[in-house]
């Protein structure tokens, strides 16, 4: 059985070529070998991965988007090919809705109780390994059922059990 060799890429994060041009590069080659419809790495995980700012990893994402080498759905990831040529599954439920329902759960188990903070939007990113809109998605979703309020500059807590809703 032939063995597969690892080939890496170094980012000159000191030379004359952009960084985010180097990671488009290198996601680039990646990307050439997978199938239509196949996931590519989250822009959390490129920033993890090469050490960057997420804006650097989602303007190398961008060059891949524009060159039509990917396609993103929002909610959901970011995929290989063009939607026309890949039309992957849908997922059953969405991925905010999905954080949701696991906060929800937290909350019905005590693990997050009535007028005390619930994690942050940074921690819930990290936590969930997904785009920051996605949790604020989510967060919304929860206010607008009565699981959480918001206060500003203060953060979101869990709402008192009078006000969660009725199964």
């Amino acid at each position: 059985m032939p063995a597969l060799a690892y080939v890496a890429y170094v980012v000159d994060y000191e030379g004359d070529t952009h960084v985010y041009v180097q990671i488009a590069d290198i996601l680039r080659r990646r990307v050439s070998k997978l199938d239509s419809g196949h996931p590519v790495p989250s822009e959390a995980d490129i920033q993890y991965e090469f050490g960057v700012a997420r804006t650097t990893a989602r303007r190398a994402v961008h060059v891949l988007r524009e060159e039509g080498l990917i396609y993103t759905v929002q909610g959901e990831g970011t995929f290989v090919g063009t939607p026309e040529e890949a039309p992957r599954k849908q997922r059953k439920v969405p991925l905010y809705q999905q954080i949701a329902t696991d906060i929800t759960d937290q909350i019905k188990a005590g693990r997050f109780l009535p007028r005390r903070p619930i994690p942050g939007e940074t921690a819930l990113v990290k936590q969930y390994d997904v785009a920051r809109e996605t949790v604020r998605r989510a967060m919304a979703l929860l206010r607008e059922q009565g699981w959480i309020y918001t206060v500003a500059q203060r953060g979101s807590y869990v709402s008192p059990k009078e006000s969660w809703p009725q199964d």
